[in-house]
């Protein structure tokens, strides 16, 4: 695809719907009955292909394998895969938030070397930030590198790291300085997931999953090129990466979410007491919120896109889109649940297809408000940062 299409950003968005069309699995569509969970190594084929078709590295430089667009293509794409029911890429990490930090940060060496490599799934990426006893507080972290000669070591362990079993790669948090310099004595480094020393052990999730792992390293030796952004300056780094996972990270939700609330209607209009739900003024006002809430989510993600574009910055925003998604999402989902106890029984198989997925998006979704940062800190950011509200004495 050329340049020239993306003058017009309807005729962009027909040209990815009729590429979807063609292309997306047809199981792969979990409001469809016949639904399949797609297996890894599928996606990374799946993802692969969608780099070849031009829609991934949208805002990338064509020297590293980007598309050279600008992330109006990207947002564009994103509402279009959301659409459809898309899974969460398995390299979303690496593609979403580590690239650009990577893009930013790194050196000619770094871009070359890496970032090609994630847009064609080459390399799987995680984030190791998390861990146990510094929770939300990230300047608090504990795992730490040491230079001995020309090298560093890293020891500690990290957890919650999503992917780690399949990575190639990760971006390591680490304390190289004191730790009464909190913020000031973090540092980035990008770590093989091959090296020795280091331990993954996966953690059996309530929802049947095991995506997230704990991640141990032990006396784990990295020259000093695998630094990024300089020793030291971690804590600047990792605004950006959680500014880019707060806000733009997975820019189809807001479609994604329509797509879930379209399935639960869907399911009611066939169900003979599903439909008595839809005739009903409390949940007819309940399930409107629902799309209210959408619509804030949608407005917010387009409005940040259409800052970057004129070449603003994420910033502070990041925190009230994180709260309204993570809080939205939960409410939907309760509300599913809550119409869906209703259905016939024996339930029909377009029934029982909304049933599953909706019990497993309520065990999914109850981390969402914890993940990526917890409610109550993108509270208190917004109260103290944005509204610069008193605090209490």
């Amino acid at each position: 695809m050329g340049t020239e299409l993306h003058q017009n950003e309807d005729a962009y968005r027909a040209c990815v719907t009729e590429w979807l069309q063609k292309h997306f699995p047809a199981d792969w569509r979990p409001d469809r009955v016949g639904y399949q969970t797609p297996e890894f190594e599928a996606q990374r084929i799946w993802e692969r292909n969608l780099y070849e078709a031009g829609f991934a590295g949208f805002s990338w430089p064509a020297e590293y394998g980007g598309q050279g667009l600008t992330v109006r293509e990207q947002l564009i794409c994103n509402e279009e895969f959301g659409r459809v029911g898309m899974p969460d890429s398995v390299n979303g990490i690496g593609k979403d938030m580590i690239g650009p930090i990577i893009l930013a940060l790194g050196t000619e060496q770094q871009k070359r070397r890496f970032l090609r490599r994630i847009l064609s799934m080459q390399d799987i990426w995680c984030q190791s930030f998390s861990e146990t006893e510094a929770g939300s507080d990230l300047a608090a972290v504990k795992t730490h590198a040491t230079r001995e000669g020309n090298e560093w070591v890293i020891n500690g362990a990290k957890t919650w790291i999503s992917f780690a079993q399949h990575a190639d790669w990760s971006l390591v948090l680490v304390r190289t300085g004191d730790p009464s310099e909190r913020r000031g004595g973090l540092s980035l480094f990008t770590v093989p997931m091959s090296c020795p020393g280091i331990t993954v052990s996966q953690i059996n999730q309530i929802d049947g999953r095991s995506n997230f792992c704990d991640v141990r390293f032990s006396n784990v030796k990295l020259s000093n090129d695998m630094v990024l952004g300089g020793v030291g300056e971690g804590w600047a780094a990792v605004g950006r990466v959680l500014g880019v996972e707060r806000a733009i990270n997975r820019m189809y939700r807001a479609s994604l979410f329509e797509n879930e609330l379209r399935h639960l209607v869907a399911a009611c209009r066939v169900d003979e007491p599903l439909r008595g739900c839809l005739e009903d003024t409390l949940f007819r006002q309940r399930l409107a919120a629902c799309y209210e809430d959408i619509e804030v989510l949608r407005r917010l993600v387009r409005s940040t896109v259409q800052s970057l574009v004129r070449g603003g910055e994420i910033g502070l925003v990041g925190s009230l889109i994180k709260l309204h998604w993570s809080e939205t999402h939960q409410r939907i989902v309760r509300l599913a649940r809550e119409i869906l106890a209703r259905a016939a029984r024996p339930m029909s198989a377009i029934a029982g297809l909304a049933v599953r997925r909706f019990n497993t998006l309520y065990l999914r979704s109850r981390a969402e408000t914890i993940q990526g940062g917890a409610s109550e800190i993108q509270l208190d950011v917004i109260a103290d940062r944005i509204l610069s509200l008193p605090r209490d004495r």
